[in-house]
């Protein structure tokens, strides 16, 4: 096997989750979303921001990459003095995975297409096009 394979196999081993692999998450992200997994119940921004020890819009930045990434939830919660706020909670896992099984079959799709343009390029009959 080549060494730049080797290589990339063996730094997509070293990702830290799929999450990261997978979706680029970073560690705040990631921590976030553990918390959010782990909770028997949703979570607030504020109850987040104290979690990861960072400040409201830092929690709320990671929550958004987590959404984005479809990996995170919003629902709204009624306030028992009226109104309502936001709670957040993970997705659920199988869900996840599913989206995960997607990204590989088609960045497997999307590579065995590169293979066939690289033998269509390579393994045609250029003589007509030497002559």
């Amino acid at each position: 096997m080549p060494e730049a394979i080797q290589r990339q196999i063996r730094d997509e081993r070293e990702c830290e989750d799929l999450l990261d692999c997978l979706l680029g998450l970073n560690e705040r992200d990631r921590a976030v979303f553990r918390l959010l997994a782990e909770s028997s119940e949703p979570l607030t921004v504020d109850h987040i921001g104290k979690f990861i020890g960072k400040e409201r819009t830092t929690a709320y930045r990671s929550i958004k990459r987590l959404e984005e990434a479809g990996v995170v939830v919003q629902e709204q919660e009624s306030c028992p003095k009226g109104g309502y706020h936001h709670v957040y909670r993970a997705s659920d896992p199988d869900e996840i995975a599913d989206d995960f099984q997607r990204i590989l079959n088609r960045w497997y799709a999307e590579t065995g297409q590169l293979i066939q343009e690289f033998r269509d390029t390579y393994s045609g009959d250029d003589s007509a096009e030497m002559g």
